[in-house]
């Protein structure tokens, strides 16, 4: 079984329907987007994929108790994590940036990526008790540039998430379970929408070398090739798919 936060729009809604070729039951976490992850489900359902939605905010230590227990309870012993949910915080220059929007973006971005892997390896670590399996953490592009002018805390908070990736995937590997981060670039999602720049991807366009605006389905692509047994000696990487910028 794999659970994907995040999973009811955007880039997490891409994976969750492309992890269908998996062929293991999936769990749409969502917090907000009830709609999107009916939709997905339904999706993989027709698909012919066992799938639930569960509402969890991932960054509350209790509420990811009770996703993976409900997931688990209901799907089977879980294999695989796609840690996806996350928010920017808002825009804002280093100088200006309101404490809380920091805040905002930590419990979203780096505090449910530790919480959900903490809880993912104890059912999927051999030690434990578990079967071994997978986890990839959706990063950012932005890690590597820094996101001057726009979203430095979020930029930096996406490199503690690869930080992570990193440490988490030497402790895992004895207990067979992989770690890894996909870090998309310049995805047309509703990301930009959502922080007021509608324009920023076509803004952006001329920066990328591949001379276009990726899609939630190539980073889902990415995603589940990490989590297949094709990438069963890849751990610990980050794999960009940023279109070269």
């Amino acid at each position: 079984m794999i659970i994907i936060t995040g999973a009811g729009q955007g880039i997490g809604a891409a994976v969750a329907r492309r992890a269908a070729d998996l062929g293991r039951p999936v769990c749409v976490n969502y917090r907000s987007s009830a709609e999107g992850a009916a939709r997905v489900v339904d999706d993989l359902r027709r698909s012919g994929v066992e799938a639930m939605a569960v509402r969890a905010d991932v960054a509350e230590e209790d509420e990811v108790e009770r996703l993976f227990a409900t997931a688990e309870e209901e799907l089977g012993p879980l294999t695989a994590l796609v840690n996806n949910a996350g928010v920017t915080g808002g825009m804002a220059r280093v100088a200006d940036l309101d404490i809380a929007q920091l805040d905002t973006a930590y419990r979203a971005v780096l505090r449910s990526v530790a919480l959900c892997t903490r809880r993912g390896l104890r059912s999927m670590a051999r030690g434990r008790g578990g079967a071994g399996g997978s986890i990839v953490n959706i990063s950012s592009t932005g890690a590597r540039t820094g996101g001057g002018h726009e979203w430095v805390h979020y930029a930096a908070l996406k490199a503690a998430v690869n930080v992570h990736t990193w440490g988490a995937a030497q402790e895992a590997a004895a207990d067979d379970v992989r770690v890894n981060a996909v870090a998309p670039g310049l995805i047309d999602t509703g990301l930009h929408r959502a922080n007021g720049v509608p324009d920023r991807p076509d803004r952006l366009r001329p920066t990328v070398p591949l001379g276009r605006i990726g899609t939630p389905e190539e980073v889902a692509e990415a995603v589940v090739f990490l989590l297949s047994p094709a990438a069963s000696y890849i751990t610990g990487s980050v794999l960009e798919v940023g279109g070269g910028r």
